[in-house]
């Protein structure tokens, strides 16, 4: 049996923080009133996840719901520390300082804006209306041992500003961070490696 990363989806207790993932892509979290609650919206650029995330989210106590666009949790006070991490003084999107990806971070982020690209890698979509965030996730990706390519809409497929991880090396830790696809997902739109990354 493979050792378990520390950093692995599966490598402790579901937690709020991990729905930070939804964040990463063109997912948004806003904050209501006088601030004191806060809920998720999370456009969905592919078809046919949304039980999937329904039941990440659930697992984490927190209801995602059809909206608008995608998915809407209801406003709730128990999300207002995430959005104060995530949203500027201003209400402008930002990544948390501190901010570390790990797998249970990733999952949500690739089960939400990830697909597989052209050529055998994996993009992970940013969100078009925040570029200033796209430098930050790429710092992050790279610390977690996922040194990301930044594709413009429209390269290698790609629907819109992504993240790009391609290559044996990579796409094993990506694996290895995000754990095996959710049932309702195809083999083809989950990470996957073709090979053995070279010594």
């Amino acid at each position: 049996m493979p050792q378990l990363s520390l950093f692995s989806a599966e490598a402790r207790p579901a937690g709020l923080a991990d729905l930070a993932g939804l964040l990463c892509g063109p997912g948004r979290i806003e904050r209501f009133g006088a601030g004191d609650t806060a809920r998720f919206d999370v456009p969905l650029p592919f078809d046919g996840r949304e039980r999937a995330l329904g039941a990440l989210s659930a697992a984490r106590g927190v209801t995602l719901a059809p909206g608008a666009s995608g998915l809407r949790s209801a406003f709730r006070r128990d999300l207002v520390p995430l959005a104060r991490h995530w949203c500027a003084a201003d209400g402008r999107k930002q990544i948390p300082a501190d901010f570390q990806l790990d797998g249970a971070t990733l999952r949500l982020w690739v089960l939400a804006a990830g697909t597989a690209d052209l050529r055998g890698g994996h993009l992970l979509l940013l969100d078009p209306h925040a570029p200033w965030t796209h430098g930050p996730l790429i710092a992050a990706a790279t610390r977690a041992g996922l040194p990301p390519a930044r594709l413009a809409a429209g390269e290698h497929g790609a629907p819109g500003p992504a993240l790009r991880l391609h290559g044996a090396r990579r796409m094993a830790r990506l694996v290895e961070l995000v754990g095996p696809a959710p049932n309702v997902l195809g083999a083809s739109e989950w990470p996957r490696h073709h090979g053995r990354p070279a010594a």
